[in-house]
């Protein structure tokens, strides 16, 4: 098939261009290249797929695009995994770039894959739009109260991507990311600032008291249910994307120390506004309609993080 894959050169996406080439698919990218970090890693991350004459890049952004329709024509799905990241740095004057990104480009691009006659189209959506509730896990299900900027545009861009599949010919799915690692993790994400620091001994900055749970969840296993909502899932679902397991931060720093067999020097620093306490996903409608079971363990995940880190 050729498919289309927004935000082909950051962590998921690539890992996601690189999975789909090798089952043989076409696949076009597209990558505004937002300078959140730097250039050289997104182009590393594309290394391999750029080798492959069934892959071609689109170096734009979505919402300033002037051919959209003619890059989508012809695709059987787009995988819409562009977004302007980071819960901290959504807060202030920023925010209007997570709005550019995240709900003007969502909607352009939904625009442009109705006109194309697109048949499918696969969200990126994010744990972040549950806020901070008091029942775990987390389900769908949930009234959904975001308590970051960042949150708010990719529960704005959720909703777009079901206004769009209800009102066109367009079978939508949405997938809500939890904490996703592994290599080619952004730089600015914790697993990659923790393994970092580390490598080069220097302590790691913890912010808040360490007990703050989060469901890890390692990039392959992502993209085997990535790869399974192409020809799986319920049309105008949405599914939790999950770990399966609630791992509170302390417990990641001893993990780290066991897997790097380095010392793990910790600078305590006052909790982030924006920060959810504990995230735990619900992955049973996921597991039932496209078969997700994840399968990494968690020092696994982390000492493939680390050799790439040391590379």
């Amino acid at each position: 098939m050729r498919l289309v894959v927004t935000g082909a050169a950051g962590f998921i996406g690539s890992h996601l261009c690189d999975r789909l080439l090798a089952a043989g698919h076409e696949v076009v990218g597209i990558d505004g290249y937002v300078p959140f970090y730097p250039r050289e890693m997104k182009e590393r991350n594309l290394a391999g797929a750029r080798t492959s004459s069934k892959f071609q890049l689109h170096e734009t952004l979505i919402e300033k695009a002037k051919n959209l329709e003619s890059i989508l024509e012809g695709s059987a799905a787009v995988y819409h995994l562009a977004a302007q990241a980071g819960v901290r740095a959504s807060w202030g004057d920023d925010f209007a770039g997570y709005v550019e990104h995240n709900v003007l480009g969502t909607q352009k691009l939904l625009e442009a894959a109705a006109n194309a006659k697109v048949p499918r189209l696969i969200y990126a959506s994010s744990s972040s739009v549950y806020g901070d509730v008091n029942e775990l896990p987390l389900r769908e299900g949930m009234a959904l109260s975001p308590v970051s900027p960042y949150g708010v545009t990719k529960l704005a861009a959720e909703h777009l991507v079901h206004l769009y599949g209800k009102a066109n010919a367009l079978s939508v799915t949405s997938l809500r990311f939890f904490t996703v690692y592994g290599p080619r993790q952004r730089p600015d994400m914790a697993f990659h600032r923790f393994l970092k620091a580390v490598r080069d001994s220097q302590p790691i900055t913890l912010y808040g008291d360490g007990e703050q749970t989060r469901d890890f969840t390692f990039i392959a296993d992502l993209v085997d249910v990535l790869e399974c909502s192409l020809v799986q899932g319920r049309p105008g679902l949405v599914y939790n994307v999950g770990g399966g397991q609630r791992i509170s931060v302390l417990k990641v720093l001893e993990a780290i120390a066991s897997v790097t067999g380095r010392e793990v020097r910790i600078d305590r620093q006052e909790g982030q506004k924006g920060d959810m306490r504990d995230t735990l996903a619900d992955t049973a409608q996921a597991a039932r309609d496209l078969g997700f079971i994840p399968k990494t363990p968690l020092a696994t995940g982390l000492k493939a993080e680390w050799e790439w880190i040391c590379s």
